[in-house]
């Protein structure tokens, strides 16, 4: 029952609760029955010693927390929803009067969602960016394709070529000696490929497979990932065992057939072409809604908990760690390969963390200023889009995500629609290389305000208060 309401500092707030006498003992007896089976009181079989036995050895409230945890919750969400406030953070017990005559007082404070001013979300403006599709870019990706269906084919007259792949068999000597790494049997190595250390490569260039076993001299750079063989000298004793070459398919009607449900060249490439196309006006459709989301972000005044922030980092770290893992590594993969930290990690989320939580914030305010409603025929679509892109059935779906959920997903998509159909959008059509260039002048330009940026002052120390939270393979040393 809630009793009473006040906001203790911006954005908290405490609610003090009555639970009934008669409705505490009884959370009390429950939560003797669950726990007496781990308790042992001598004189008494483990598990069977009297309630008033247990609570006089340990004392009268010993039961009183795992009471409280199996009654408070489900009283403060429904004590948090009668005063109306939204909590954004896990609520959490403050104080507790176990003896008022009236009952049990539990005062319980949580972090709400802040009151939110709203600029004019209507109108933002904004650049859509289409990057267009040259013939060039549609040759690459057909010779990208034309790869895919070379076959190799072995070289017999003539010696070794940059782009041939080598079989060969080595072993590596630092002043003499053998290093651990440095020796592999029937080893693929294409020629020009710059998988070996400088030099490498460029000795088998011109040898043959009739030629004897012959020597390549090479000096591990100085930057080498093993201490020992740092700027050090190293021969290698190599065997050419066999060369070859990539044969790569016309690119005629022929190979079309092979390649693609087409009869003509003409049409696969113009396939290609409509596809890239729409990736394109994909990608930049993707862009314009960031862009304007960072906008939105802009236009919201609140004082905007951290608790908010530090929530939304959480999700979005996870986000991160399950896509790693869909490609069979994980964040905690990749913080021992790179020597990060969860905490730089969690750092390079904490900008696209502000822009959610704001923008967020904004379509709440949007979907009460325009009195948006999701009505089930909107569910059930979204339920069947989400159904495709997963590729589950909707009946899973529905099993994972309540349809309360996916009203409130509705609702802020129609949110952001309006923003997006009303915005003031400026097409433009520029080439990769532009787009590569414009992008590189900003990172520089960027860069520069960087280092132009003047170091902060430094504040003289204040006296602290008195107080009551890899997708390469290792390579072998030789490569």
């Amino acid at each position: 029952m809630l009793k009473n309401t006040q906001e203790t500092a911006v954005n908290t707030v405490e609610v003090t609760l009555l639970i009934e006498r008669e409705k505490f003992d009884k959370a009390v007896n429950e939560a003797y029955k669950k726990e007496v089976k781990k308790i042992q009181i001598p004189g008494f079989r483990k598990g069977k010693a009297p309630k008033a036995i247990i609570e006089k050895m340990y004392g009268k409230g010993v039961f009183y927390e795992t009471a409280l945890n199996a009654i408070v919750p489900a009283e403060a969400d429904a004590a948090i929803a009668e005063c109306g406030f939204k909590p954004v953070a896990t609520p959490e017990i403050a104080d507790v009067d176990f003896e008022n005559e009236e009952g049990v007082l539990v005062k319980v404070t949580f972090t709400r969602r802040p009151d939110v001013k709203l600029g004019a979300y209507k109108g933002i403006a904004a650049t859509k960016t289409t990057v267009s599709v040259e013939d060039s870019a549609v040759e690459a990706e057909l010779a990208n394709v034309q790869k895919r269906y070379a076959r190799t084919i072995e070289v017999t007259d003539r010696p070794a070529e940059n782009g041939d792949i080598t079989t060969i068999d080595y072993e590596g000597f630092v002043d003499g000696v053998p290093f651990d790494g440095g020796k592999a049997e029937g080893h693929k190595l294409t020629l020009g490929s710059g998988a070996f250390i400088p030099g490498f490569e460029d000795q088998i260039v011109g040898k043959s497979v009739a030629d004897e076993a012959f020597e390549v001299n090479v000096k591990f750079p100085e930057e080498y990932h093993a201490e020992e063989l740092k700027g050090k000298d190293a021969q290698f004793k190599v065997i050419l065992h066999k060369i070859e070459k990539e044969e790569l398919p016309a690119l005629d009607d022929e190979f079309a057939k092979d390649a693609s449900e087409f009869d003509t060249i003409a049409e696969y490439k113009a396939d290609i072409k409509a596809k890239m196309e729409k990736r394109n006006a994909d990608e930049a459709d993707r862009k314009l809604s960031a862009d304007l989301s960072e906008e939105l972000a802009k236009l919201v005044e609140a004082e905007v908990p951290q608790a908010m922030y530090d929530r939304e980092v959480e999700l979005l770290v996870r986000e991160y760690d399950l896509n790693l893992r869909q490609q069979g590594l994980s964040l905690d993969m990749l913080i021992q390969y790179t020597g990060m930290t969860l905490d730089t990690v969690k750092e390079q989320y904490k900008p696209i963390a502000e822009v959610n939580v704001k923008k967020n914030l904004a379509l709440e305010e949007i979907i009460k200023a325009e009195d948006i409603k999701a009505s089930a025929e909107d569910v059930e679509k979204r339920y069947e889009e989400i159904a495709t892109a997963y590729n589950m059935k909707v009946e899973e779906v529905k099993k994972s995500l309540p349809a309360e959920n996916l009203e409130e997903e509705v609702q802020s998509i129609k949110a952001f629609d309006i923003v997006k159909s009303s915005a003031k959008v400026t097409e433009r059509t520029v080439t990769a290389e532009e787009l590569q260039a414009e992008e590189a002048a900003k990172a520089a330009a960027s860069a520069d305000a960087t280092e132009e940026k003047p170091a902060p002052k430094k504040r003289a120390p204040r006296k602290k208060k008195t107080e009551t939270k890899a997708d390469e393979e290792p390579k072998t040393d030789a490569e």
